[in-house]
Formats: C-alpha cells, sequence, structure tokens
C-alpha cells in the first residue's frame, strides 16, 4: 500500500482563513486519497468549518495555533511574534520534524520566506530561495522564477535558479530534458545587464543531460512557451506575475461587458458558454495558484492570499505532486551534476595550467643546451 502524502496545513493564512482552506483541503480530498493532513489554527474555527466534512474529519489531525500571521505583518515582526508559535511556523516545523512531508500556506509571502529560511534552512551550494510559479502557456505550462522572494541577482544566482527551475520542470512535467531561457529586453547576446549576459555564457558553458540552455527570451515568449523555464529575479517576475494576472482579468472583465450587451449577445454567449468556460479555466487554471518556495530543505508551497477553496485545492495539488515526483532529490541531483562539471572544467583547466608551466620551466634550460651536429 502506498504511504499517503502527509501535508501541513496553515489554515489560517490568506484572506479568508479556514473558511477557504478547509474546503479546499475537502475538496482535494475527494480528487486524492491518498492524503492526510496535519492542519494548525484556530481550533474552535476549523471544527466549524471542518463539520460539514466528514471525510476530511477522519482524515485529518487538527492542532491549536494561538497565533496566526498577518496579511500586513512585516516578515521581522512575524518571526519575533509567531515563531513556534503561529499556525504559519508550526505547518512548515512539521516538515522539518518529518510530521509532514510539505506545507502549504496561503498567508503572507516575505513571513513566509522568512519563516521558511529560518525553520528549513537553504539546500547546500544554493545562495538564496527562490518563488516559482506555473504559468498557463500557447503550448500548455511553463515555470518562471523567481517571482518575487528576493530582490537583484548576481551571475551564479541565474545559474541556480535555471537549475532549481529545469528540476521542477522535470518533476512537475515529466521533461527529461527542459529548456531553460533567461528573460532579457532582447534576445541579441549584447543586449541587456551585464549579470544576465554573465549568466548565459556560464549556462553556455553547462553540458547537462538534465536541461538544455535556449539562450535568451523576451517578455512575450512566456506566454508562447518558448522554453519550459524562464528565470529572472524577482522585482521582474513580479511585475510580470502581477502583470499576467490582471491581463487574465481585464479579458474576463471585457468578455462579460460585451457578452452582457444585448439580447442576441446573450443567446450567443449561452449557445457557446462551453467554450467561454474552457477559456476561463485556461486563463487561470487550477494548477496555478499556487508557487512553490524552491532552494529550501523541504517543500513548501505558497498560494494567492485571495486564493479560493478551489484554488487552494490547487496549491495542495501541486504540493501532493512536487511529493509524489521527488522534487527535492531531482534539485539535488542537478547541483551535484553541476558540481562534478564545475570540479572536472577546474581539473582540466589545472592540468593544462600545469603542463604550460612545466613547459615555461624546461623552455630556458632547452635554450641553454648546446647543440648536437652529427659529423
Amino acid at each position: 500500500m502506498v504511504e499517503p502524502v502527509r501535508i501541513a496545513l496553515d489554515a489560517m493564512g490568506g484572506d479568508f482563513g479556514p473558511s477557504v482552506v478547509i474546503p479546499g483541503a475537502a475538496q482535494f480530498l475527494e480528487r486524492k486519497p491518498d492524503t492526510a493532513f496535519i492542519i494548525y489554527g484556530d481550533g474552535e474555527k476549523i471544527a466549524e468549518c471542518m463539520s460539514a466534512f466528514p471525510k476530511l474529519r477522519a482524515a485529518s489531525k487538527v492542532i491549536h495555533a494561538k497565533v496566526s500571521v498577518g496579511m500586513a505583518d512585516k516578515p521581522s515582526q512575524a518571526l519575533r511574534a509567531g515563531r513556534r508559535v503561529s499556525s504559519m511556523w508550526m505547518a512548515i516545523d512539521a516538515v522539518k520534524t518529518g510530521a509532514a512531508h510539505c506545507a502549504v500556506s496561503a498567508g503572507n509571502t516575505g513571513a513566509l520566506m522568512a519563516m521558511s529560511k529560518v525553520c528549513l534552512h537553504t539546500m547546500a551550494q544554493i545562495q538564496r530561495p527562490a518563488l516559482a510559479a506555473i504559468w498557463p502557456t500557447l503550448r500548455g505550462r511553463s515555470i518562471v522564477l523567481d517571482v518575487g522572494a528576493t530582490i537583484g541577482a548576481d551571475a551564479q544566482h541565474y545559474v541556480d535558479l535555471s537549475m532549481m527551475g529545469a528540476a521542477m520542470a522535470r518533476a512537475l512535467f515529466d521533461l527529461e530534458r527542459p529548456t531553460v531561457g533567461l528573460l532579457n529586453v532582447g534576445v541579441e547576446e549584447v543586449k541587456g545587464i551585464e549579470e544576465v549576459k554573465t549568466a548565459s555564457r556560464l549556462l553556455q558553458q553547462i553540458d547537462s543531460p538534465l536541461f538544455s540552455y535556449h539562450g535568451f527570451v523576451e517578455g512575450d515568449d512566456i506566454g508562447r512557451g518558448t522554453s519550459d523555464v524562464v528565470v529572472t529575479e524577482g522585482f521582474t517576475g513580479n511585475i510580470a506575475l502581477k502583470t499576467a494576472e490582471g491581463t487574465a482579468r481585464q479579458i474576463t472583465a471585457y468578455l462579460r461587458q460585451s457578452l452582457t450587451r444585448s439580447w442576441i449577445n446573450k443567446i450567443g454567449f449561452f449557445i457557446a458558454r462551453g467554450a467561454f468556460r474552457e477559456l476561463k479555466m485556461r486563463l487561470t487554471p487550477r494548477e496555478t495558484s499556487g508557487a512553490v518556495l524552491l532552494g529550501l530543505d523541504g517543500v513548501v508551497i505558497k498560494g494567492h492570499g485571495g486564493i479560493d477553496a478551489n484554488g487552494f485545492s490547487g496549491a495542495i495539488e501541486i504540493a501532493h505532486g512536487m511529493v509524489r515526483r521527488g522534487l527535492l532529490e531531482k534539485i539535488r541531483d542537478m547541483m551535484a551534476l553541476a558540481e562534478e562539471q564545475v570540479n572536472a572544467k577546474a581539473a582540466r583547466q589545472g592540468a593544462l595550467q600545469g603542463a604550460l608551466d612545466a613547459s615555461a620551466r624546461a623552455a630556458p634550460a632547452l635554450a641553454e643546451r648546446p647543440l648536437e651536429t652529427g659529423q
């Protein structure tokens, strides 16, 4: 029998707390009964919401937390007030202790990142963690990171992001060798800031069987699905994410206005309502409702703050999939292979330099030797 995936939930996170988290968990359990939940938060509120879901109650353990992290709390404030006692910290700590395989929260992004870094720490060889979003594209789905964990990046951080994103694509999309693109202001090699151009040169030197470097991509390439993974730093990535979400809402609003303007339009909508439902699902698919905190020594998923039950169910689905498909192991394999290549390259360069030094030392001695001529 397959061991159930144990998922820790921060029931107090997000704008709506248990009123969204509990129905979302119940909805997911209907699809994936191989799941057990540990739910942290206000025990009384959780019990009230859970009374309508007997299956979820049977598959869950509720642990009362007396503190919840506010959406407007600063990360430092959340750490001081909520360390060890908040529902967010306790859910993350369950991953650290092994009580849960992963944690899901729709709470304050900065606080979640800060608590995750302090509680779980980053993986070996990873400079900084990142927030990776699943993006709907014309070709299916892609992964975009970083979408807001940290601002700014040096060349090595871009390389780390590329490998973490590729590992996530391999785990989530079952791709043997996903393509990675660096977000830039143009595809020409001379364009962009120096850190991005240096990162591109470094990625070109990595000959990995686990991912393929595509080169530079532009903003409109994200939606096209030009590469399986798009890498950028957190400031640009967050703006791109919020712009895309706003555009999806704008298109939906335009359609609603147009389709309710006249009786003929309303009749047309009624006839084509299946197509419009599909369009809405493609613009805001359930599996894009959560972002993955990559680079941590544990699986943590961040749901959108204003998420509904269907969306929270999607965030849980991402967490469940990352555990079942071995996300952490794939990231470790990716980083280990990259380190082997770097060490091998350094050894080759060292051997070459040694040969050059030996040749340089031998040159004066050869010059001093008398020429031997045959008689």
